[in-house]
């Protein structure tokens, strides 16, 4: 007997028509925020306030505030630097990958991922400056004529292609993030009563009709910036990782670190979509748009990225036995049994054994579940960062110059602070631009939601419905 293939989950759950999304897409901005949000972001702001409050004294005093010492020179502010560049990671390579790949399900999760993008990069971007010290010199960092000063920038020096390589990324993220907004501002435009909304989000709009020039020109530049964005996202990691490979230090310089840090980047990155979206799901009552099959997509991409960061940490083991050079194999052995075990020992728990569970079908769709690993992740990739960075640095050639790091209160303020500046910036974005595309949502209402799915093959009434959906709509933007 011939057996049917069964129907592919729908990506819109319930009798959505088009007006419906509309109206529940533009809900959150055009009502009063609820009370949860006005908590969250009086949280969010109190501890981003406590980070600027930290990086001030911090820049008054000079970095002798951290817990530096001569022996480890670099160390929180170099970790939290790699981190939020892995969570930067994700949200371009989320929404260029699966533009260029045509997947439907990326709608429900693109807008947030591309602004999260953006706000991690801006928290990234923070210590490198911080770093400097005397901030006030930034500009030695750019390649600019002698009459600044008899100093040249050392384009030998990775320091240096990060610069080049996170504000190429930054600018083009923020490009391709906005182009995709403009068609939403124009509906909030045209809904609107508010003369100052209004008039801010004619301004955004750009004098967006919707005429198919306008489309055809939309769905071309989103093709480009996702083709120039891809290869980029590979290329931004791959740097950062630079600035530990062109070393000599033992336990830094080696060549796995490219792929293995975009790895981890890609898996941390993802991590953090999956928390912000979780609760923004629940916060603005988005259900039928962010369910149970995005979380499941989402899940395996962490579980085979957390596969390869796997992989990539038993290489480094491997490889520093097998070279037979003794102080890499220490480097190595010292970080499993050294004063910092712990650190390598929930790395290890976090990134390797965590995702291995999303195997089960059970646990990878369940939404609490996800939200705890979600959260687990980043605590581990972050403790990779600080494995690779503190036990490389903390043994020397001398034993009389070994030593521990022990962070400061500013250490922690200036971290937890940019923890806090990044929600501030997402629960505004959440609460003033439209956090799905409500257009490309539209294209699948017909192919992919519950209703149509279930409706009978040649059903008179399908015509109908949807003649009556687009003149709801009409009178809805209008």
């Amino acid at each position: 007997m011939h057996k049917e293939a069964a129907i592919r989950e729908p990506l819109i759950l319930g009798r959505k028509t088009y007006a419906d999304v509309t109206n529940d897409v533009c809900r959150p901005i055009e009502d009063k925020a609820p009370r949860m949000w006005y908590i969250l972001f009086t949280i969010a702001l109190i501890i981003g306030l406590y980070g600027v409050g930290s990086i001030l004294y911090l820049l008054g005093t000079g970095i002798g505030t951290w817990g530096l010492n001569k022996t480890i020179e670099w160390a929180w502010d170099i970790t939290n630097f790699v981190w939020w560049v892995g969570i930067g990671h994700a949200g371009t390579l989320i929404s260029a990958v699966l533009l260029l790949f045509r997947q439907k399900w990326r709608f429900a999760i693109n807008r947030s991922a591309e602004a999260m993008t953006i706000f991690a990069v801006f928290m990234a971007g923070i210590f490198p400056l911080i770093h400097m010290g005397r901030i006030w010199l930034a500009y030695w960092v750019l390649p600019l004529p002698n009459q600044f000063g008899s100093l040249w920038v050392n384009f030998n020096s990775p320091l240096l292609w990060d610069v080049f390589a996170i504000s190429t990324y930054l600018s083009v993220s923020m490009v391709f993030w906005y182009i995709g907004l403009i068609p939403d501002f124009a509906t909030l435009r045209d809904r609107v009563k508010r003369p100052i909304p209004k008039k801010m989000y004619s301004i955004l709009s750009f004098g967006w009709s919707g005429r198919a020039k306008q489309w055809n020109r939309f769905e071309l530049i989103s093709l480009v910036l996702a083709g120039l964005a891809t290869p980029l996202v590979f290329s931004v990691h791959s740097i950062v990782s630079f600035d530990f490979a062109t070393s000599v230090i033992p336990g830094w310089h080696t060549t796995i670190f490219p792929p293995y840090f975009v790895a981890g980047a890609v898996f941390s990155g993802f991590a953090m979509v999956q928390t912000l979206m979780l609760v923004m799901r629940k916060a603005m009552r988005l259900e039928a748009y962010i369910h149970t099959k995005h979380v499941e997509y989402m899940n395996i991409v962490i579980m085979v990225t957390g596969s390869i960061v796997g992989v990539a940490y038993i290489t480094e083991l491997f490889i520093s036995w097998y070279s037979g050079v003794e102080y890499e194999a220490y480097a190595f052995f010292n970080r499993a049994t050294g004063p910092y075990w712990w650190a390598y020992a929930a790395m290890m728990t976090c990134n390797v054994v965590s995702p291995q569970l999303m195997w089960i079908p059970k646990l990878r769709r369940s939404l609490v579940f996800t939200f705890i690993i979600s959260i687990v992740v980043n605590i581990g990739m972050w403790f990779e960062r600080f494995v690779i960075i503190g036990t490389s640095l903390h043994r020397d050639y001398l034993p009389s110059a070994w030593s521990m790091f022990y962070p400061t209160h500013i250490d922690i303020g200036v971290f937890v602070g940019t923890i806090g500046l990044f929600f501030v910036f997402f629960l505004l974005f959440a609460r003033f631009f439209p956090v799905l595309p409500i257009a490309e949502l539209k294209t699948i209402v017909k192919s992919s939601s519950e209703y149509y799915k279930n409706l009978p093959d040649g059903a008179d009434h399908r015509i109908e419905t949807s003649k009556n959906d687009v003149k709801t709509d009409n009178t809805n933007n209008h």
